[in-house]
């Protein structure tokens, strides 16, 4: 048993230093996550403040429409799709590194999600505080800036963070396009080997081991608000 583990496991590791599809994946899918993350934190936080503006003051309709429409589609479709469409169809007659579309498609997906987190966040917030910001002479944007985002922020931030975990597995559809992310360096191991079991279990490890780290890291940072709570 243990020759054919061993055995195996140079096939599907060692040989022609097949290891390098997973790191090499994993380096992609990490970068992909990141930027994305980026990106649809910008886009949340903007959508957000644009729909809190409207509700307040009933400006900005035609905005707020605009925003209300992206998250019907956005959370409304698979991502799968929302990045072949992206690709096949957005960039379709032009050359784009892939990643940048991946980057883009995964940016805009998160943004959605992204968007109401901060939402309920400034929800969350009495409306005294905003009140009390208007009745110093504040206008919205310096109530928002300097009263209620702050504390928003503040009670969004594990949410936040649970989102990045979502887009990390979500990342994994990044194949559909050709991109050589980490759960395409396992495929790509699969399909030279034609040995299944280890390249597969390898990226689901990986996976998990990234998960972990990541809740351990949200689970400290709300022990950390807790405490300054007090």
């Amino acid at each position: 048993m243990w020759e054919n583990f061993k055995s195996q496991f140079i096939l599907n590791f060692v040989d022609d230093n097949r290891w390098h599809y997973l790191t090499d994946g994993l380096f992609i899918t990490l970068e992909i996550t990141v930027f994305a993350a980026l990106l649809g934190l910008v886009l949340g936080f903007i959508i957000a403040v644009i729909r809190h503006n409207h509700e307040k003051t009933g400006k900005l309709k035609i905005a707020n429409a605009l925003c209300s429409l992206y998250l019907t589609i956005i959370r409304g479709t698979p991502v799968v799709v929302q990045l072949m469409i992206i690709y096949f169809v957005v960039f379709g007659s032009v050359r784009i590194d892939k990643v940048l579309v991946a980057v883009i498609a995964f940016g805009i997906n998160s943004g959605a999600y992204q968007a109401e987190i901060f939402r309920s966040g400034i929800q969350s917030i009495p409306k005294g505080q905003y009140e009390a910001g208007r009745t110093l002479g504040f206008s919205y944007r310096q109530t928002m800036l300097t009263v209620i985002m702050p504390q928003a922020l503040r009670s969004v931030v594990p949410t936040l963070l649970n989102e990045l975990i979502a887009l990390l597995k979500e990342t994994s559809v990044a194949g559909y396009i050709a991109l050589g992310d980490l759960t395409k360096g396992g495929d790509i191991i699969r399909s030279r080997t034609y040995s299944a079991f280890m390249p597969l279990i390898a990226v689901a490890l990986i996976y998990l081991t990234l998960v972990l780290i990541m809740e351990s890291i949200v689970k400290r940072i709300e022990r950390r608000l807790k405490k300054n709570e007090r």
